[in-house]
């Protein structure tokens, strides 16, 4: 039986256009259909999941992950039954695809291979503070090659000197950086949040050996409680449940002042657990309370001034003329 598609090449204003047929045409034509189709199912998917989990972030994250999965594996699908219809040339072409990505795309291989284990090894999900290749913010969209984050600052001793941040604390930059998924393979990720989201946090006072370090102490420790008790409570149930999935030891989790010996003043550092959004509020609150209490107390904070205690005398002779 003849076939009612010609296979002939096609010719444009004369010229014969190898390798373009009516047949490859018609092939071109329903694949550019296709994923165009999948494209606006994926649209309307997307629309439905966000009315449905609305501010639900955990299972808005999922769904969207699913329908991109989704749309990925039926554009492929579709492609390859439109492209392929033998199966001994697709299975030739699979061959010399696969040779052919694995050697000129290997970091994007890599980074798509790095999507799956970060579903699959729950390393991170959007809306989780990490670091990942020396950026630390919140994750606002994981893509199959690449994750954007929400840049936040950090303090000067923990910034790269060839990337320095003018944010001195845990709050936005204003910056976007997109980071390569491969990133996982090479460099660790730190997650602040996803199985314990609250940090310690310290905040140092240099007191004079003069002073009441008794009284510089219980002062830190009033604020650190005023401050941190609702946290605490809720860190030591959020600690219980990752006992149990983690082998780990218990430690303090309420507020602790630890004191070093210098050469110029007695240190006082407090010790306190917070919540990782919201530190420098916290801390800001803190300050202030510390501050007016050592006022009220009559103690000082310890720097590293010079003070002239007294002069030798001074003599002064007139010439005589």
């Amino acid at each position: 039986m003849a076939s009612l598609v010609s296979t002939d090449p096609a010719e444009l204003f004369g010229v014969r256009l190898v390798g373009f047929t009516a047949d490859n045409a018609k092939k071109l034509l329903l694949s550019v259909a296709c994923i165009a189709a999948a494209l606006i199912l994926a649209r309307l998917l997307l629309f439905a999941a966000d009315r449905i989990f609305g501010e639900r972030e955990r299972p808005l994250f999922w769904s969207r992950q699913a329908i991109h999965l989704a749309t990925l594996a039926l554009v492929l699908i579709a492609t390859v039954s439109i492209w392929f219809s033998d199966p001994a040339r697709l299975t030739t072409f699979a061959g010399l695809l696969s040779a052919g990505i694995a050697f000129a795309l290997q970091k994007v291989v890599t980074a798509f291979a790095a999507y799956f284990v970060i579903l699959r090894g729950k390393t991170f999900r959007v809306g989780d503070r990490i670091t990942m290749g020396g950026v630390r913010g919140d994750v606002i969209a994981l893509g199959f090659i690449r994750t954007s984050i929400m840049e936040m600052g950090q303090p000067p001793s923990g910034q790269d000197a060839n990337e320095a941040v003018w944010i001195t604390s845990r709050q936005y930059t204003g910056r976007i950086v997109t980071v390569t998924n491969d990133k996982i393979f090479d460099t660790p990720v730190y997650n602040f949040t996803r199985d314990f989201p609250y940090i310690w946090e310290e905040i140092k006072l240099p007191v004079s050996y003069r002073d009441d370090r008794a009284a510089a102490e219980k002062i830190l420790l009033d604020a650190a409680e005023r401050h941190t008790l609702r946290i605490r409570e809720l860190g030591e149930e959020a600690l219980r449940a990752l006992e149990k999935r983690f082998f780990m030891r218990r430690t303090e989790m309420g507020p602790r002042v630890y004191w070093r010996i210098t050469d110029n003043w007695l240190e006082l550092t407090v010790r306190f657990l917070v919540e990782d959004h919201g530190v420098r509020e916290v801390k800001d609150k803190m300050s202030r309370d510390i501050l007016a209490a050592l006022d009220a107390q009559g103690i000082g904070i310890a720097s590293g001034t010079y003070e002239v205690v007294g002069m030798p005398p001074l003599e002064v002779k007139l010439a005589e003329k």
